[in-house]
């Protein structure tokens, strides 16, 4: 980490962050107030969170990340543009998505370019996998919407294929499409940025709770 993410560490991260106790997490509390909310799963340096969080201040915004330079650079940009509708989890996704967060509790939940884990023997590593789809339909409100992307191809079908299996999603994409229109309310982070100077086409999804 560089010296300044450090420091946010040591300064920002009460807060915007919290350490994991075992309990439910009260988000009301936490935020300090009842809004719409929405969920993303390894958001990397924060760039789509803190674009959507300055956009949209009616709305909070959770954040999970283990990287934790990726974190510090996170509470710099919260600090520097006066967010306070932000809130962090460093920690392992799947361990917060079954232990700590109260059900029913986002209208979205959003997975941008998770690594796509391209080798065969590593394919039980990809974060897409039955059971994060049945904690991913916990964290939604009935109608609320999982968002995912890559620019690794045989994963986006991996991505359809274990969310078509499901019984608790329907795909949100245009009549007759398998791959839904990329949201407007998407910027174009560095990965993606990325995966466009080697060639590679995005791939965009969005599943609707029942």
């Amino acid at each position: 980490m560089t010296v300044a993410q450090e420091r946010a560490w040591q300064t920002l991260w009460p807060r915007y962050g919290r350490e994991l106790d075992g309990s439910i997490i009260d988000l009301d509390l936490w935020f300090g107030r009842h809004a719409r909310r929405v969920l993303e799963i390894g958001f990397g340096n924060g760039e789509n969170l803190l674009a959507l969080a300055a956009l949209h201040p009616d709305h909070d915004f959770l954040g999970i990340e283990v990287h934790r330079p990726g974190v510090g650079h996170l509470l710099l940009q919260c600090a520097e543009l006066g967010l306070t509708n932000v809130r962090v989890l460093c920690h392992d996704a799947m361990e917060c998505l079954t232990a700590q967060l109260p059900p029913h509790a986002f209208a979205e939940v959003l997975l941008y370019f998770p690594d796509p884990w391209p080798k065969k023997r590593h394919h039980k590593r990809r974060i897409v996998q039955p059971a994060f789809v049945v904690d991913a339909a916990r964290m939604l409100e009935p109608g609320g919407v999982l968002r995912l992307a890559t620019d690794w191809s045989p994963y986006a079908e991996h991505m359809r294929d274990v969310l078509a299996a499901s019984q608790d999603f329907v795909n949100a994409a245009p009549p007759g499409a398998t791959w839904s229109p990329r949201p407007a309310s998407r910027p174009q982070t560095r990965f993606e940025r990325r995966g466009q100077r080697l060639g590679h086409e995005v791939y965009d999804l969005a599943y609707r709770r029942r």
